[in-house]
């Protein structure tokens, strides 16, 4: 049975055209004054179309339909307005109404406008149900460590619960989220992701919550923050320790009353939304340095997730390898090339203190340096055992048939930003002066480096 949401002016309201529909064993029918569209009640309902009829002007029309909109943002809306204006009809169906009557109609054609809005609701539905088991190929491996993290993604993929996500620096933890992210109900939608230490403070504020025009220098338009833009999907918040204290109430309010507030506004912004958050650093360090708000990181720590290092699932390496591969070969358009046996065994015997993303970095150089040949040796591999140690780089072969200078520098400098922030613990600051440059500098060579940090 499907559910079909009526609003309505008030109790009071009475139309003969749905008395049919209610006594349907096909529909059930729940009816609602307009005046409890914002109530915590309706966040209970989960309606296959609404029904918006028997309001007393244009104007309550419109605001209702921005209103039921926003609240259920998937959903087809039918709006009834006998005796309406046909200009009102043209803009609520530009809104994105399903579809608009402006006369009387019959139960019969009221029924099949319903069920014709339920029918091309489903479609994408089904075409999403195969979108959703795309999640697979996000996670490589068949350890017990990956089979565990694999089994929570199903239990939690359909639940608004907040997850935290905790690793180290390179084991995958977006991949994670958009893992839990594609397996669920949301999918259709896509997730939204934030670096919470790439931006300062204020920059921050506006991206999250968005801004009214005025609020500030600058701000000559209104802007939407990702949060409202995440309404009905998932919000991914990465680096989540690095967010300031002050933003951090500002989004223990979201998540516990799933409402915010524009900067320079006052109105509440309502949201359906849910939050993934991930860390690389020991977010209840953080809590006893007074760093991190203990009741958010409660808040946060609904569902906990710790995500494995590589070596402590060095059987999933012949995998990772393997798909690392056919991944370079299909970004670059070239033949897919094969590593010895005698690599596998070099590479397992590795700690790989940057995880997956340093062996995605280490088998993207080998591929460059191995130049035409086909089969990736162990000679191929210039694991920095003592790299932060030593002084200069170890010299670098030119090959007979040449090489890519831009993709070998860039692996370089991706190789000695992921180094020193492992030695520096994740701290953005201590890394960049390690190598000598601007923290703002190192963020955005991360960023453009695809460093996981």
């Amino acid at each position: 049975m499907k559910t079909l949401l009526w609003i309505r002016a008030n109790s009071a309201c009475d139309l003969d055209e749905l008395k049919r529909i209610e006594k349907t064993p096909e529909y059930r029918v729940i009816a609602v004054d307009e005046s409890a569209l914002d109530a915590t009640a309706l966040a209970e309902i989960c309606p296959d179309v609404v029904l918006i009829a028997g309001l007393s002007s244009d104007g309550d029309l419109e605001e209702t339909f921005a209103g039921v909109q926003k609240r259920f943002s998937s959903v087809p809306v039918i709006t009834y307005e006998p005796g309406g204006s046909v200009r009102t009809g043209t803009k609520l169906i530009g809104l994105g109404a399903f579809y608009h009557f402006s006369q009387r109609v019959n139960s019969e054609i009221l029924l099949e406008t319903i069920r014709t809005a339920c029918e091309q609701r489903q479609e994408p539905a089904r075409a999403t149900q195969a979108e959703r088991q795309e999640w697979h190929k996000l996670l490589v491996g068949s350890s017990s460590a990956m089979r565990d993290t694999t089994e929570v993604i199903r239990l939690v993929a359909d639940r608004r619960a907040t997850v935290l996500i905790s690793g180290e620096t390179g084991t995958g933890k977006e991949l994670v989220a958009r893992a839990i992210h594609l397996a669920g109900n949301r999918a259709a939608k896509s997730m939204v992701a934030v670096n919470c230490a790439a931006l300062p403070e204020h920059l921050l504020e506006t991206e999250l919550f968005g801004h009214t025009k005025g609020a500030f220098t600058g701000a000559i338009n209104a802007r939407a923050g990702l949060f409202e833009k995440a309404d009905g999907s998932t919000i991914f918040l990465d680096e989540i320790g690095e967010m300031p204290l002050t933003l951090q109430s500002k989004l223990l309010r979201v998540l516990q009353e799933r409402e915010f507030q524009r900067l320079g506004s006052s109105d509440p912004v309502r949201v359906n939304v849910r939050v993934i958050a991930a860390s690389n650093v020991d977010l209840l360090q953080a809590v006893a340095q007074r760093r991190f708000r203990e009741d958010l990181y409660y808040r946060l720590n609904v569902v906990p997730m710790r995500i494995p290092p590589l070596r402590e699932r060095l059987s999933d390496i012949p995998g990772l390898v393997e798909h690392f591969l056919q991944k370079i070969a299909a970004q670059e358009m070239r033949p897919c090339k094969k590593a010895d046996p005698a690599v596998i065994d070099v590479l397992s015997q590795y700690s790989w203190p940057g995880n997956v993303r340093q062996l995605e970095h280490a088998i993207e150089a080998a591929t460059i340096l191995s130049g035409d040949r086909m089969i990736l040796r162990p000679s191929d591999f210039n694991l920095p055992q003592a790299a932060a140690q030593s002084g200069p780089l170890p010299a670098i072969d030119l090959p007979d048939t040449g090489l890519n200078f831009e993709e070998l520098i860039s692996t370089i400098e991706r190789h000695l930003l992921e180094r020193a922030l492992l030695q520096a613990g994740g701290n953005k600051a201590r890394a960049a002066d390690l190598l000598g440059m601007k923290r703002t500098t190192l963020i955005s060579k991360s960023k453009a480096l695809q460093v996981c940090a």
